[in-house]
C-alpha cells in the first residue's frame, strides 16, 4: 500500500473531512495521511479507539511516535490522556487499548534502528517557551537529535508565521487552525513540506496549537513496502 509518497511534493491531507477506515481490530479505525506498506512500515496515521477497543499485543520493530489527541490512550505502562506525547522505541512492546475510547495521531517506522530511549511528555501541563526568532510563537520541545526536531507550537491570533523546510517539515493542527497558499487548515488537518520548502502561514483568529517535526525528510523515505 502507497499512500502519499512522493516525499518531494508539498502534501495535504485535511483528515477531519475524511472517512475513518475499518481496521483488522474490531472498533479500531483510522484515517491514513502517508504509507509504505501494509499494517508493517512506514505510516502516519490518525487512529480511533472505540470504547473497550484494542489491539493484540506487539512489538514495534520500527519504532512509534504519538499525540494522544481525544480521550485516554492505555496499555500496560499507564493511562494517558488527551494531551500526551509518546515515542515508544524499536523492540519496545505494548498492548494498546482504550476502556471509554480514544484518538491519536501516530507514526510507525520512522526512528533510527539504533534508538532506544522512551519519551513521555504531558503537553497540557509542561511549560512553553518564547520563540528567539518570532515574538508571536510560544515552543515546547519534545524530542530532537541528529535525524529530527519535534515540538509543539502555540501561534498567536492573526500573525504572519514563515516556515522554512531546508530539510522537510510535518505540521497537525490540534487546536485551532491556520491558512497557507490560500488553503484553510482546522483541527487534525495535516500538512507535509518537502526538502527546501519555503512558505508563509497565518494563524486563524483564536490562535493555533500545532505539533510540527522538522528536518526528518533530509533523506526522504525509501518507498518500497516493507515487510512484517
Amino acid at each position: 500500500m502507497l499512500i502519499n509518497t512522493e516525499f518531494d511534493k508539498r502534501t495535504v491531507v485535511h483528515a477531519g473531512k475524511t472517512d475513518w477506515i475499518p481496521t483488522r481490530m474490531q472498533g479500531v479505525e483510522r484515517r491514513m495521511l502517508d504509507r509504505i506498506g501494509a499494517e508493517s512500515g512506514h505510516a502516519t496515521t490518525i487512529v480511533r479507539y472505540a470504547p473497550g477497543s484494542s489491539f493484540s499485543s506487539h512489538v514495534h520493530q520500527g519504532g512509534e511516535e504519538f499525540v494522544v489527541l481525544e480521550g485516554i490512550f492505555q496499555d500496560e505502562h499507564g493511562d494517558f490522556p488527551a494531551g500526551t506525547y509518546v515515542r515508544n522505541p524499536p523492540q519496545s512492546k505494548h498492548t494498546p487499548g482504550s476502556d471509554d475510547g480514544c484518538t491519536i495521531f501516530v507514526k510507525l517506522w520512522q526512528f533510527d534502528p539504533a534508538d532506544r530511549k522512551g519519551v513521555v511528555i504531558d503537553t497540557t501541563t509542561a511549560a512553553f517557551n518564547p520563540d528567539p526568532t518570532n515574538s508571536a510563537v510560544q515552543t515546547l520541545h519534545l524530542h530532537g537529535d541528529a535525524r529530527e526536531d519535534v515540538r509543539i507550537e502555540k501561534w498567536q491570533p492573526d500573525q504572519r508565521i514563515d516556515l522554512d523546510a531546508p530539510d522537510g517539515m510535518e505540521i497537525l493542527v490540534l487546536e485551532g487552525s491556520f491558512e497557507e497558499a490560500g488553503e484553510t487548515f482546522e483541527k487534525h488537518a495535516w500538512l507535509r513540506l518537502p526538502r527546501g520548502f519555503k512558505t508563509a502561514a497565518f494563524s486563524g483568529s483564536n490562535g493555533t496549537r500545532l505539533w510540527i517535526k522538522r528536518n526528518h525528510l533530509a533523506q526522504a523515505p525509501e518507498v518500497k513496502l516493507v515487510k512484517s
